[in-house]
């Protein structure tokens, strides 16, 4: 990754000038595309896509109240208050080691993962890989605070309490999913659905989640590219919502290596939860042949995303280019579900 140009940190301190949402709910997706984009040798482009990204964000919302320890219960799950999460997260931050603050709120906002369609959690994976593959620095620190903030702001619990304890392997799981009846819904309303959508929470839980910590992350990566595969073949759903089903699990799996071991069960669970409902809510009921990568090399999928410039197919990419790092000599599919996602997405989305 390129650190000693300083383009993260420069795109990060522009974006920290901005609101975490705008048109009401859509999500700032700047930090975590521009992360991506660092991440895969594109700094160049950083900024020339901030000036187009920037055009539709909006200013940081106000200040209500400063939030505390004794009172953050309150403020837990109210999008009107994240500036003031910002600013406590900030406080902390500043108090505390990052990775002491991350472990004590991991299992407070976890429960909370699919708030804001998982964008929060998303936003937290991208800042922790920064954090500890380059380094601590102030915008880091600070993006930190925002991605927490944000996650509090908008936690939101699923309608249904899932607790995986089956033999199905991740591929499995998901291929088994049934749907909601009302497809292609808001998130919400999609979620809603869940608990009277015949077989759904059988089916979650038939997940096999190992009984070690240390067998986790092999799992969740399991996860990550079953998710990412089944875009591969099923995107054409919901080619911007059915992204996530794949990127909210792999930002778990990169905070894994920051938390204490006894989280990483816990957050297997519960970003399988999130992943089945996103699948449930945005899949397509029938698989298509995804497009032919074979003659493709990682970096020059990621370079088709980049110049396709949508913040979806920016981070999906960076998921599948995970994906297929870990994958066979000669196995594409992972590279093939990101050039369905340059397919199925509109540029400028």
């Amino acid at each position: 990754m390129e650190t000693t140009s300083g383009t993260l940190d420069e795109a990060l301190h522009r974006l920290h000038l901005r609101g975490p949402e705008f048109r009401g709910f859509l999500a700032n997706h700047g930090p975590m595309a521009v992360e991506a984009l660092v991440r895969h040798g594109r700094a160049d482009t950083v900024h020339r896509w901030l000036d187009t990204y920037e055009t539709k964000l909006e200013e940081t919302p106000p200040l209500r109240a400063r939030i505390t320890d004794a009172d953050w219960r309150e403020a837990l799950g109210d999008p009107a208050r994240v500036t003031d999460w910002t600013g406590y997260f900030a406080e902390r931050i500043a108090e505390r080691p990052w990775r002491d603050v991350l472990a004590q709120w991991w299992p407070r906002l976890l429960p909370g993962i699919a708030g804001a369609a998982t964008h929060p959690a998303i936003r937290v994976g991208h800042v922790v890989r920064a954090l500890t593959q380059d380094g601590e620095d102030a915008p880091r620190l600070a993006e930190l605070a925002h991605a927490l903030g944000y996650w509090a702001a908008r936690h939101t619990l699923l309608p249904v309490t899932v607790t995986p304890s089956g033999g199905a392997s991740p591929a499995e799981a998901i291929a088994a999913l049934p749907h909601v009846p009302e497809r292609n819904v808001m998130p919400l309303r999609g979620y809603d659905q869940l608990p009277g959508t015949p077989g759904w929470l059988g089916t979650v839980e038939s997940l096999r989640v190992p009984g070690t910590p240390e067998a986790v992350p092999e799992q969740l990566a399991a996860l990550v590219e079953a998710a990412t595969l089944h875009y591969g073949a099923h995107g054409h759903g919901n080619g911007i919502m059915l992204v996530h089903a794949a990127t909210a699990p792999n930002a778990v799996l990169r905070t894994l290596p920051a938390l204490p071991h006894e989280l990483w069960g816990p957050s297997l669970a519960v970003a399988w939860a999130a992943t089945a409902a996103i699948v449930s809510i945005y899949a397509a009921d029938e698989p298509v042949t995804p497009p032919d990568a074979s003659s493709l090399t990682p970096e020059e999928v990621f370079g088709l995303a980049t110049a396709h410039g949508d913040e979806h197919v920016i981070k999906f990419a960076d998921t599948a280019l995970d994906v297929a790092a870990a994958a066979p000599d000669g196995d594409d599919r992972a590279l093939a579900a990101a050039l369905n996602a340059v397919r199925l997405i509109e540029s400028g989305d």
